[in-house]
């Protein structure tokens, strides 16, 4: 009798391998060979390590240094490299490596995995993925181990280079610097300028996405030639790195810069404006920041990295559609246009349903946290925009949740990672059409 298949879509696939990957690492964190003191995390503080690694986020209930041990170190570091990259990446590059035919199914995956515009692109681009992060990790590393090998010694220090280079381009905000002071992320190099802008750096570039370098790659500096998606993703970038920045310093001239000199407080500036867009690290106390400085923190958590990229967010394209959106619907236009193109209506009703669900799932998941522990509103949606956004930022509180609330967090960073409109649209699949009703008008407004 033959056996019925069952059918699995991309956005099924995309979301079933996360969950394994996560589901093995939480298992290899629990093993005792992999903690420093020899005693394994128990399963919910497994799963939120390994939820938070492969999810690129950074939040963290144990300090990664003074839990884990070097196999912990680079089980957690394995999981925000395949979590950064996509596992399909990797699973392309197996298939490529061992020269097997790459199907029509396999590359369907990918485009919705890395957020190729066409089918035939797919293939293309892992090869700039894979070649573009190890010359970016590798120079991170090189530029990083100046400044850790001195410090840690050689091996340790290259490591360390290692570890904070994968961590950052992944816009994973993990690190090791739990030796100096547990939970301290890189506060003690807060006026270094080479650990402060390679980390930048590297942010930044792995917050693009994968489209915008093949653009770069193939076209070089000459900006007309690029894609309207890469013209959006650079311009946006630079308004919000430096736009951020100016902000941060006048939302906390006299609150944590007060007592900088300037350049220090413009490198803090710079830094705290480029961390919060999904990469997690943080040189200042977060929990000190005034409600101004607070409030801009979760903006940019909510905008996020490019489409396609290592970070997280609603991201940049998504927020600029609605506003060019609304602006077009202000002037009285019907068409929504950008460098002189013209935005396809369902490029701007996915837009606007997806921030309305980023929205709905963050205010869910803030009163969820609320209603079953007493936290400071703005501590409450610090944590759930951090976990939303897969960004890793905290004001302390990650390690005060309780075992509801953590899962809580978990279930937010999942689907931060995935794409709440990826996990919706993977569970309402194939349901039946239905028979379309009748018109009739509303008041909006």
């Amino acid at each position: 009798m033959k056996q019925k298949r069952i059918w699995l879509s991309p956005n099924r696939i995309i979301a079933l391998g996360f969950l394994a990957i996560i589901l093995c690492g939480a298992l290899l964190l629990m093993l005792p060979v992999t903690s420093r003191t020899g005693q394994g995390l128990p399963f919910l503080d497994s799963l939120f390590t390994a939820t938070s690694a492969t999810c690129v986020t950074g939040l963290v209930v144990a300090d990664t240094w003074t839990q884990f041990n070097l196999l912990g170190q680079f089980i957690v570091l394995l999981m925000i490299q395949v979590g950064g990259l996509g596992y399909m990446t990797l699973v392309l590059m197996t298939a490529m490596l061992r020269r097997q035919k790459i199907g029509l199914r396999q590359r369907s995956v990918m485009m919705e995995s890395v957020g190729a515009l066409r089918l035939s692109d797919s293939v293309d681009l892992v090869r700039y993925i894979l070649a573009g992060t190890a010359a970016i990790e590798g120079t991170g590393a090189v530029l990083l181990a100046v400044r850790f090998v001195p410090e840690l010694g050689f091996w340790r220090g290259c490591w360390y280079a290692v570890f904070h280079s994968i961590s950052a381009f992944c816009n994973a905000g993990f690190d090791l610097m739990g030796f100096r002071a547990p939970y301290s992320s890189l506060t003690h190099y807060i006026y270094d300028p080479l650990v402060n802008l390679t980390v930048c750096a590297l942010v930044l570039l792995g917050g693009l996405g994968f489209l915008v370098w093949q653009d770069i790659w193939k076209n070089g500096l000459r900006f007309r030639r690029y894609s309207l998606h890469s013209k959006l993703i650079l311009s946006a970038s630079v308004v919000l790195t430096f736009g951020g920045a100016v902000l941060f310093w006048a939302a906390e001239s006299q609150g944590v810069l007060a007592g900088m000199t300037g350049p220090q407080q413009a490198l803090v500036s710079l830094f705290q404006s480029v961390a919060p867009r999904t990469a997690g690290f943080n040189t200042v106390d977060l929990a000190a920041l005034g409600g101004a400085g607070g409030l801009l923190e979760v903006v940019l958590m909510f905008i996020g990295a490019g489409p396609g990229s290592t970070g997280g967010g609603v991201k940049i394209t998504t927020v600029l559609v609605c506003l060019m959106a609304l602006a077009s619907f202000v002037r009285g236009r019907q068409e929504v246009k950008a460098f002189d193109r013209r935005l396809d209506s369902g490029q701007v009703q996915r837009a606007a349903v997806s921030v309305t669900l980023y929205m709905v799932l963050a205010i869910t998941g803030c009163f969820l946290l609320l209603a079953s522990q007493r936290f400071p509103l703005q501590d409450a949606l610090f944590e759930v925009f951090s976990a939303m956004s897969t960004v890793g930022l905290s004001t302390g509180i990650t390690r005060a949740l309780s075992p509801l609330n953590r899962l809580i967090v978990i279930v937010m960073m999942f689907a931060g990672r995935i794409g709440s409109l990826t996990i919706l649209m993977a569970v309402a699949e194939r349901l039946p059409p239905r028979v379309k009703d009748p018109v009739e008008q509303i008041v909006i407004g």
